[in-house]
């Protein structure tokens, strides 16, 4: 048996999961910047947090009603910081409880709001942070990375190239030599000493960095979001591994 989305919630869904991706892009990078010692101050920066990314992508869409969908991200918290007054409620109780109130706050501001549509911003930093989207998320993901270094394991970087492998089966010569070239640098990396091989793997990001830009610039093989995510986010590990073991 088969289940099919209606065509009128599509949008709906779409709406709602690019919201959640702003909203968690916003968290990562923003979250760990502050720490505030009060609760309140900490709930209050923590829905700002993801309001801010989340309207700000609205904007560039043309998504309605920003203002509401930003106010069912902080009355959650507001209400709840009413039992944590009284001693009812922990801070925990209200961070945790203020993140799975706001989730049916959101979709009631959908639901209602579902046939209004605002008009795509023209605003030119607007429109330059939205079209970085790629770039944003990979920054988001590799944040930990600036705070805790590590080295990650050199298959990775075969996942990596298995990537570009599958989108150009089509044409795959130089996708199969470059994913022979990263094999055979799994393999020198296991017999050379850590320290070059620490030296190595960084090399190995940094080289992919360079081969998705070469791949974004071209417009080829894979999606351009792609080559712009994976871009950053291996220039990220490339750097923070050079910056810490060297």
């Amino acid at each position: 048996m088969t289940t099919t989305v209606s065509p009128a919630v599509r949008p709906l869904v779409r709406h709602g999961a690019e919201m959640l991706v702003a909203m968690l892009v916003g968290m990562a990078l923003f979250g760990p910047l502050w720490t505030p010692g009060r609760v309140e101050v900490a709930a209050l920066w923590m829905a700002a947090s993801m309001s801010v990314p989340m309207a700000l992508w609205m904007r560039y869409r043309g998504h309605g009603r920003i203002f509401e969908m930003c106010a069912a991200m902080f009355v959650p918290y507001l209400v709840l910081l009413v039992p944590y007054w009284f001693g009812v409620l922990d801070g925990h109780a209200v961070e945790m409880g203020g993140h799975l109130l706001m989730l049916p706050a959101m979709v009631a501001v959908l639901v209602r709001y579902r046939h209004e549509h605002g008009t795509p911003s023209t605003n030119p930093v607007v429109r330059a942070l939205g079209e970085r989207w790629p770039a944003a998320i990979a920054l988001a993901i590799t944040f930990d990375f600036w705070q805790a270094p590590l080295v990650p394991p050199v298959w990775t970087l075969l996942l990596c190239q298995a990537v570009y492998l599958f989108w150009g089966r089509r044409t795959p010569r130089t996708q199969l030599v470059v994913f022979s070239l990263y094999a055979s640098l799994a393999v020198v990396v296991i017999l050379v000493s850590p320290h070059t091989g620490v030296l190595l793997i960084a090399l190995g990001w940094g080289a992919h960095a360079v081969w998705d830009l070469v791949h974004h610039v071209r417009d080829a093989v894979v999606p351009r979001w792609w080559s712009e995510f994976c871009g950053v986010f291996d220039l990220v590990i490339a750097v923070t591994i050079l910056m810490v073991w060297f």
